[in-house]
């Protein structure tokens, strides 16, 4: 199983382009797998929330091995030829490194400020879903949808293997579920325990008879939220922490090697602390945790 890290304390501090860069680069120096962003367009108390595809393609040029994904981006929020353009982009900048992890959004402020209706959202993203990958196919692409029309249209931008970036669908609800298996490469979830995840593919398993796939083929991942010993946290947790309260060392391992017997590929950890004690909870993530999950390698002869 794979460890990202959340590229997202709280808030940035004003000006911090240069830490956001240093944080990235430290992930990569520190092995972990993935960097990961959030999507907000409204601001909020303490800081900067800054714009996932921006700060990922700047972290592209940065750094040469690290993954990058969106965790989540709200789909509905964005004409789908823009994201083709910018996932397509992306994907050509980091080498192929790059998951485009979208969702629905739920934001009722956001979606009144871009006059979108939210009760359209899941019809907008499965509709944007359909016309992505026809853009991403390298024909010109003729759509006439509900919230879309397309007349002959390529993007400026090929991606840099045929049919896009992996797409990562987000959500528990059934319709979310739907929505992976019929449009998705992954599904990326908020589940945090064993069970959860063998409720979540038992679902995925009876969902894809339902609409013709084999849930077998998506690759599960999940956003967890921890809290390492010894550290405070500076923002209550959205919700509840990898291996409970106040988990040991001891306990997060138990549980991050629970999570992967269970079938996840991928685990991202949001860590509720500030730009610089971020970097300290991934420097003892990555020795305490990430080192002991490493596979050890037998060289024969």
């Amino acid at each position: 199983m794979q460890l990202g890290v959340s590229l997202e304390p709280p808030r940035w501090p004003a000006g911090a382009g240069g830490t956001v860069l240093q944080t990235a680069v430290r992930a990569e120096q520190l092995r972990f797998d993935y960097l990961l962003m959030s999507d907000h367009v409204l601001a909020s108390e303490g800081g900067a929330t800054l714009d996932p595809l921006v700060v990922l393609s700047a972290v592209a040029g940065a750094t040469g091995r690290i993954r990058l994904a969106t965790s989540i981006l709200a789909l509905p929020y964005r004409h789908p030829l823009i994201v083709a353009q910018q996932a397509a982009s992306l994907d050509v900048i980091s080498g192929g490194r790059f998951a485009l992890g979208v969702g629905t959004g739920w934001n009722p402020e956001e979606f009144a400020a871009l006059g979108l209706e939210p009760r359209h959202r899941g019809a907008r993203t499965d509709e944007a879903l359909t016309v992505l990958r026809a853009l991403w196919s390298g024909e010109p692409v003729h759509h006439r949808g509900r919230f879309t029309t397309l007349d002959g249209v390529r993007p400026a931008t090929t991606p840099r293997a045929k049919g896009g970036p992996e797409v990562w669908i987000g959500g528990q609800s059934d319709a979310a579920l739907r929505r992976a298996l019929r449009f998705g490469d992954g599904w990326h979830g908020g589940v945090s325990t064993a069970a959860q995840v063998h409720e979540a593919r038992g679902r995925l398993a009876a969902l894809g008879e339902e609409v013709g796939r084999d849930a077998g083929e998506l690759k599960l991942s999940s956003v967890c939220f921890l809290v390492p010993p010894g550290f405070e946290p500076e923002v209550p947790l959205p919700g509840a922490p990898l291996g409970g309260p106040g988990a040991s060392r001891a306990q997060l391992l138990d549980a991050l090697g629970e999570l992967g017997a269970a079938g996840l590929s991928m685990v991202s950890l949001w860590m509720p602390f500030g730009a610089l004690r971020l970097v300290e909870a991934m420097e003892w993530v990555a020795a305490e945790l990430l080192e002991p999950l490493r596979p050890v390698k037998v060289i024969e002869g």
